[in-house]
């Protein structure tokens, strides 16, 4: 009976953890920093030992690592959310939450780690292409896109984000507003990267 009762305990923990993990993922936004064995058990309400098995199960899941000298810190999977589906913007279908698998940010929006840069967004000469300033850009440095693409280009020394067009007089950049002209270089028009993404808060 003994070995009954250690399996369920042991199965009513398990089934607990993603609560746990997410009592960890929101401490870690607010302090940035995995707490120590003894925080994480007061933190999700088992003991020491407990907290133990708990942050053992989560690096063998690939959400914790442990460095030198026993330090905590959170791996790949730590940042992953789970991918709950696909949600109609046209007609309304019934709900149903049917879990998926977990993505990171970073996994579904960078290709290439180490050619990719975050740029912010300033100004309204892309709200046609829904860019909105405050947003920000995935931005991969690529000196040669493809003509139509919407890059960050530096043309006679400033910074700008524009479509890429080619016209009669060579390579222009085009704005995404009426409101704004196509910019056309008059020394040097010099292209940082391609746009592959952007993100922003509501």
């Amino acid at each position: 009976m003994q070995g009954v009762r250690s399996y369920t305990i042991l199965q009513r923990m398990v089934s607990k953890d993603p609560f746990y993990l997410g009592r960890l993922q929101d401490y870690y936004a607010l302090h940035r920093l995995i707490p120590s064995y003894a925080e994480i058990a007061a933190l999700v309400g088992v003991s020491k030992q407990g907290a133990v098995k708990f942050v053992d199960r989560m690096i063998f899941a690939g959400y914790i690592s442990k460095g030198p000298g026993g330090r905590l810190s959170p791996a790949n999977m730590f940042f992953a959310r789970p991918h709950v589906g696909k949600a109609p913007a046209g007609f309304a279908s019934p709900a149903t939450e049917a879990l998926g698998d977990a993505i990171t940010i970073d996994e579904y929006l960078v290709e290439h780690p180490s050619k990719t840069v975050l740029v912010e967004v300033r100004g309204e000469s892309m709200i046609e292409a829904g860019i909105h300033d405050g947003d920000f850009l995935i931005v991969e440095r690529n000196t040669n896109p493809s003509l139509g693409k919407v890059v960050v280009a530096i043309v006679d020394g400033d910074f700008t984000i524009k479509y890429l067009r080619s016209g009669k007089d060579g390579m222009y950049l085009e704005p995404a507003n009426a409101d704004y002209p196509n910019i056309y270089p008059e020394e040097s028009l010099d292209i940082y990267g391609e746009v592959v993404g952007q993100f922003r808060k509501f």
